[in-house]
Order: C-alpha cells, then sequence, then structure tokens
C-alpha cells in the first residue's frame, strides 16, 4: 500500500496527465530533492521558486488568473503565515468580482507536529485558515483520502488550502490508491528516486484511475452509541485507536473523520450527536481560538435540550511553541493516553 507521501505524489501526477494542472512549484519542490517530503518527485511540472513564500502565494495567483491551473507548495505551514494578506486576497476574489474571476488555485502545506521539529516545524494552521472566507479547506488522515482530496481539489474552481499533516506523510494506508500496483517494492521502484545522483532517473508512474473525495463530506471511521469522536488529520487515528481499545472496557464510541474543515459535514455530525448524546472534538491546533471550539458552540446551541453531557473540546496547549524534547512535545499536543482519558470521562457523565 502507498504512504500518503506517494499518494499525494500520485495524484498530483494525475493532473497533470488528465486535469490541466500547469505548475507545481514551491521551494525545492522541483527536481532534484522533490519536497522535503518528496512528495513532488518525479513530477514533468515541478519546477523550483526562490525562497519567497509571499512569491510563492502570489505567483499562484497571478497563474490562477491568467487561466492555469497551479498547485504551489509553501514547505512547511509554520513559514505560511507571513503569506495572510495574499490568502485573502485569493478568497476573496471570486466574491469582490461578482463571480467574474475565480482562483483554481490549490496551495498545498503540510502541518502539525509529530516529526520532532520543534518550534519552527511543529505549527498547526486549521485554525487561522478557516478565519479566511472563499477558500475550501481540506485535511487527509490516510492515503486513499490524501489522492481523493487532491484530485477534488485540484478540479475545483475555487482556492483550495490543501493541508498535510506530516506525522502521517510517511504511514501507509489500509486501501489500495487505484491503479497502484499491489507490491509495495514495486511501487517504491516505480516513482520513489534514488539516492544519490537522480540527474538520469524517471518515474514510472502506474496507471492510475481517477478517484475522488467529495470536499465537504466526512466518513464515520467507527460507529457507536455512547459518543461521538471528530477528529481529522493527525489526530484521527489516534482517535480510532483510542476508540477501539476502549471497546473491552464497553465504552462503544463513534469516530467520525471531517476530512474538510471547510465546508464540514455538519449534516454527519448532527446525526451522529442526535444518536450518541455526546460528543469530543479533537485536534491538535491550540486550544485558544480552536477550530473545534466553532464546532462546540454549534453544538451547544443547536443540541443544548438533546445533549447528555456538555460537549467537549481536547487540542493544543496554548504555548508559544513545541519543544524539542519528546517530553515537550507530548505535553503540548493531544496523545492517545489524552485522547482515551477524554472518552473515558465523557462516557461516564451521566445526564
Amino acid at each position: 500500500m502507498a504512504n500518503m507521501a506517494q499518494a499525494i505524489r500520485m495524484a498530483l501526477h494525475y493532473g497533470e496527465e488528465h486535469l490541466g494542472v500547469t505548475d507545481i512549484f514551491g521551494e525545492d519542490v522541483g527536481p532534484p530533492l522533490g519536497g522535503v517530503f518528496t512528495c513532488t518527485q518525479g513530477l514533468k511540472t515541478a519546477w523550483n521558486s526562490p525562497l519567497d513564500e509571499r512569491g510563492i502565494i502570489g505567483t499562484g495567483i497571478g497563474l490562477a488568473l491568467a487561466g492555469q491551473k497551479p498547485v504551489a507548495e509553501v514547505q512547511f505551514c509554520d513559514y505560511i503565515f507571513n503569506t495572510i494578506d495574499l490568502l485573502k486576497i485569493a478568497g476573496n476574489t471570486t466574491w469582490a468580482s461578482n463571480g467574474d474571476w475565480c482562483v483554481p488555485l490549490v496551495v498545498m502545506t503540510p502541518v502539525g507536529s509529530g516529526i520532532r521539529g520543534s518550534i519552527y516545524h511543529s505549527h498547526s494552521f486549521d485554525a487561522m485558515m478557516t478565519h479566511i472566507p472563499g477558500w475550501k479547506i481540506v485535511m487527509p488522515s490516510n492515503p486513499l483520502d490524501a489522492y481523493g482530496l487532491l484530485l477534488a481539489a485540484i478540479k475545483d474552481p475555487n482556492p483550495v488550502m490543501y493541508m498535510k499533516p506530516k506525522a502521517l506523510l510517511r504511514v501507509r494506508g489500509e486501501e489500495l490508491i487505484p491503479g497502484e500496483p499491489t507490491d509495495e517494492k514495486k511501487l517504491r521502484e516505480m516513482i520513489d528516486a534514488p539516492i544519490g545522483d537522480r540527474s538520469q532517473w524517471k518515474a514510472r508512474w502506474p496507471k492510475l484511475e481517477e478517484y475522488t473525495v467529495e470536499i465537504g463530506k466526512g466518513k464515520i471511521c467507527r460507529e457507536g452509541s455512547q459518543l461521538t469522536v471528530v477528529g481529522y488529520g493527525r489526530m484521527l487515528p489516534l482517535c480510532t485507536q483510542a476508540a477501539a481499545e476502549l471497546a473491552s472496557d464497553g465504552i462503544d464510541a463513534e469516530v467520525i473523520d471531517l476530512r474538510s474543515l471547510w465546508p464540514y459535514d455538519w449534516e454527519m455530525i448532527s446525526t451522529s450527536i442526535r444518536k450518541t448524546r455526546k460528543v469530543l472534538f479533537v485536534n491538535e491546533d491550540t486550544e485558544v481560538t480552536n477550530f473545534g471550539e466553532h464546532l462546540y458552540r454549534r453544538a451547544t446551541e443547536e443540541f443544548f435540550y438533546e445533549l447528555d453531557a456538555a460537549p467537549k473540546l481536547l487540542a493544543g496547549a496554548h504555548v508559544p511553541g513545541i519543544g524539542l524534547a519528546d517530553s515537550l512535545e507530548m505535553a503540548s499536543v493531544p496523545q492517545l493516553a489524552n485522547i482515551k482519558e477524554a472518552i473515558r470521562a465523557l462516557a461516564s457523565e451521566q445526564p
């Protein structure tokens, strides 16, 4: 099975060949490196930009307005914050032009902790991005969704922020990407660049098929009856694992992968809350003005008289950065034990 980095690479290749992608660019995105996380190796339209995040986003907007279909990458979301004004322009252009001008731009950026990236390579960008109207925002939790969401993003006429959880990029999926070989070694030989001299290397792409995940549609990863757990990105596998391990204690948790932060699948969340009457929102962004707080507020307003317990949010600590030491990183963002504790506590609350 492909890992998430390979799935993203294959989706970009499919986009070049079948969906009109014209430029894939950013710092170290082109040869020989193919991205810090190797997500852009072997792609024919990939090229290296200067080390200038504002230049990357500005160029992407210009290419999109000129009728191209670019995919721009900021190699770590930690360095995308100085582009906020440009992201706002990309988001409001269709609205400001009364629909005359669309910005079909995809911006990819790795997010979150889990790689021991310390203070400058461990930020989350969820909440900040959801404050910028006009964008669609997605974050996959597995390779197949990474492939399907990226194809959906490329096809969308709106600007789409595609956030890649850093800690999941080397995690293999449990489902095949449509068209990928079943032999992992064969896939590596076909599309992973060799170590050392790459000047003569070219990828041998499998015959990939189109597969999209509709932006705005979540997924029930585990059905349950006692409480609802809503997560996305890196936290989702931890939520699923926590729910599975707590099942032996008689705790039956339903787990939803949001997949899209905007638009998000409120219908799925609502249906689950009405069934379980309890809900826990989990993500690793800092807890103050967290995106989960918006979901928390909406759940409280709409289901106040139906809930058996107050909604709960488990999020990252409100600290200026994440330390390099394992103990500091693990104390800064939710871990498996924290999620299990939060689920257990919510399940035990009585109406």
